[in-house]
């Protein structure tokens, strides 16, 4: 049908390799396994073996291609270890979705150098370190995707944003800096930025039944999000589709940002 044949053309991911780190849960899994079932080979990278070892068996059994690697994404050697195993599965990636995170987001008066530290080793020098890593390689073959997850918090102080709020605002900046030095071979460098969304990096906010209930209330659509509601995104983030969209911070958050 030319309607498939017309889809196929704009949003496969046939042939591509991606990597997508905090792969194993939440908002990283689902586009994981999106990005699989639109055809890409997907290396999945994060710290619980176990979770690892459940996210590609599921992907497997749809009759995916995929791989895990258990890394530490809070030091630079853990981080370059991860990229050249990550690299090794399938070959150099195509696709770099950075999703891993941590939320630690004490009060500012209670804010010491180890959190500070700590969050912005892996919610921002992670990703710049696996960008340096990959995308000249992606420019030289000229066509690469980088997708950086953030966050409200990027924009506006919301819910105590402490380091967090400062590390995802400034992932925002790095994938417009990426998108600058890259775009011009081919690789787009664009943000999705979720509202709140049930997952475990959420888990604080997720056990306040009042909470929860007054973010969903805050939305257009009347609820929070899902997981999977970033999956068409992520899709066509990564396929030749969005060539024309770089240094993007798309809000996939039910008009949250808006209301």
């Amino acid at each position: 049908m030319i309607s498939q044949t017309y889809l196929s053309e704009l949003f496969s991911l046939d042939g591509r390799v991606a990597v997508v780190t905090g792969g194993s849960s939440g908002i990283g899994r689902a586009i994981a396994g999106a990005l699989a079932r639109a055809g890409a080979s997907v290396v999945v990278v994060a710290r619980k073996e176990a979770e690892l070892a459940a996210t590609v068996g599921e992907l497997a059994a749809d009759g995916c291609r995929a791989a895990w690697v258990s890394a530490d994404l809070s030091t630079r050697d853990g981080v370059r270890a991860a990229a050249e195993e990550a690299a090794g599965a399938f070959g150099e990636p195509d696709i770099l979705v950075n999703s891993a995170g941590i939320n630690l987001r004490p009060p500012m008066g209670e804010l010491g150098d180890e959190v500070w530290d700590t969050t912005m080793a892996v919610n921002l020098e992670a990703p710049y370190l696996l960008g340096q890593r990959f995308g000249p390689g992606m420019a030289e073959r000229g066509f690469g995707r980088i997708i950086h997850i953030t966050s409200q918090q990027a924009h506006r102080a919301f819910v105590q944003s402490g380091a967090y709020g400062v590390s995802k605002g400034a992932l925002e900046s790095l994938a417009r800096s990426q998108a600058e030095a890259w775009s011009p071979y081919g690789v787009t460098c664009n943000t999705l930025v979720p509202g709140f969304v049930m997952t475990p990096l959420n888990a604080r906010l997720s056990t306040d039944p009042e909470n929860v209930a007054a973010l969903a209330a805050r939305t257009m659509v009347g609820r929070n999000g899902l997981a999977e509601d970033f999956e068409g995104a992520a899709v066509f983030l990564a396929s030749r589709a969005s060539a024309y969209v770089t240094g993007q911070s798309i809000f996939v958050d039910g008009g949250l940002s808006v209301h």
